[in-house]
């Protein structure tokens, strides 16, 4: 039996297969296998069990409150490239509203899972993050001196704290991005626009399309992705052209393209609903997601080539060291998805995590959801850190101890009045 204190501690075990899912380089055979069951606690005091089968069951409360299984497995190099990189990942669940932090203790994986409904893009800056949601979007602090009193103490390298929420109404944010000069850029969806935020007003319009005629809740061309260079945004990705409300549904099989925000100008069409532009070693990449492609686009000509493909539709992308982390979904059962050809072949798709050897352009390790969870929006590296922690604004929830954090004396007195 293995002790868990709260959901940041997985219940794992391993085994062998030779069933893996389709990917490029089709030689991963060997993978762990997990299951997670998150409780909603309403105290902090109850603990959680395992059996040698990874079946949670609460102890210390009468009345078991209701858990979500996880199962998930991952390929047999997956931690080796987690540690070689000394890396965690953040991974925006969506639909199922969590925010999970990927990591390793003592060379094994940990998923940790925190309560954020519908959580969208996520920011991540020098020492902060930013979390978007249908309404709001929350602010966290990293508290590195606190991190590794976190309970189980000493097994956090990095911990962020939420400290506080913005609200944006429901203005369907998707990508967020740390600027420069401490800046939050936000992808509007439903105004069709990168915004920033003021303490007056919901939201401060900064940048539309060229092809859209005004400021309206219409969502006219599902902006969606934004490559941040040098603190400013510089490409984005919409999913059409349309300048009539939720118009870019009619073109969606090749009618995605990516804009050069200082310009304003098309640079690159002929996309399937495409995703997460990205500024890696001076070339843009982007994920043609309908299609389940990586793609690398030269801007100034127009033409976009294929690194690899992958079983899912793609959303969230983030680059570590040689490889690229790219975030699958399984597809919704909705309109929205029809006549995409990724999902042609539904049984094959999966939700995960694929990555990509951009040496050799070949998928080289995954972690895969088999079940709990179906839809992942972004991918984020926390660099230098093998474990993090995010302890969000519903500790009962994600089955954690509060933490507060209180300046001290001397801190106090240099506070003006």
């Amino acid at each position: 039996m293995s002790r868990v204190n709260h959901p940041n501690q997985p219940i794992s075990r391993s085994s062998k297969d030779t069933n893996s899912p389709r990917f490029e380089s089709g030689n991963q055979t060997a993978y762990a296998v997990g299951s997670i069951s998150y409780l909603y606690l309403s105290g902090n005091q109850a603990s959680v069990t395992s059996d040698d089968e990874g079946n949670a069951a609460q102890a210390g409360k009468k009345d078991a409150l209701p858990m979500r299984e996880i199962n998930y497995r991952h390929s047999s190099q997956f931690v080796p490239i987690l540690d070689h990189l000394g890396v965690s990942l953040l991974i925006s669940t969506y639909a199922a509203g969590k925010v999970v932090s990927v990591g390793l203790s003592k060379s094994e994986l940990t998923l940790g899972f925190s309560n954020f409904q519908q959580a969208m893009g996520i920011a991540v800056g020098k020492d902060r993050l930013a979390i978007g949601g249908p309404n709001l979007i929350w602010k966290l602090r990293n508290a590195q001196e606190l991190a590794s009193k976190i309970e189980p103490a000493g097994t956090y390298d990095r911990g962020y704290l939420a400290r506080e929420s913005f609200v944006t109404g429901n203005i369907h944010v998707h990508e967020m991005g740390w600027g420069r000069d401490g800046e939050l850029w936000i992808v509007n969806t439903l105004f069709s626009c990168l915004c920033n935020l003021h303490d007056a007003y919901n939201f401060v319009p900064r940048w539309q399309p060229s092809f859209i005629s005004e400021l309206a809740p219409q969502d006219r061309c599902h902006l969606n992705g934004m490559c941040m260079i040098d603190g400013k945004p510089r490409y984005v990705t919409a999913l059409g052209t349309s300048d009539s409300p939720r118009g870019w549904r009619d073109n969606k099989s090749d009618g995605g393209v990516v804009i050069d925000v200082r310009s304003n100008q098309v640079v690159a069409s002929g996309f399937c609903m495409p995703h997460s532009p990205r500024w890696y070693q001076g070339k843009l990449y982007l994920l043609d997601s309908g299609r389940g492609r990586l793609v690398v686009v030269d801007p100034e000509s127009g033409n976009f080539e294929t690194i690899v493909d992958f079983p899912g539709y793609g959303r969230g992308l983030a680059f570590a060291g040689q490889f690229a982390l790219i975030g699958m979904s399984k597809a919704r059962e909705t309109s929205v998805f029809g006549g995409v050809p990724i999902c042609n072949d539904r049984a094959s798709m999966r939700c995960g995590i694929v990555v990509v050897d951009m040496i050799s352009a070949k998928s080289v390790a995954y972690l895969e959801f088999e079940s709990g969870v179906e839809e992942l929006f972004d991918v984020q590296v926390i660099s230098d850190s093998k474990r993090t922690v995010i302890c969000g604004p519903f500790p009962n929830e994600d089955g954690q101890t509060p933490v507060w954090v209180v300046p001290n004396s001397q801190q106090i007195d240099r506070m003006p009045l």
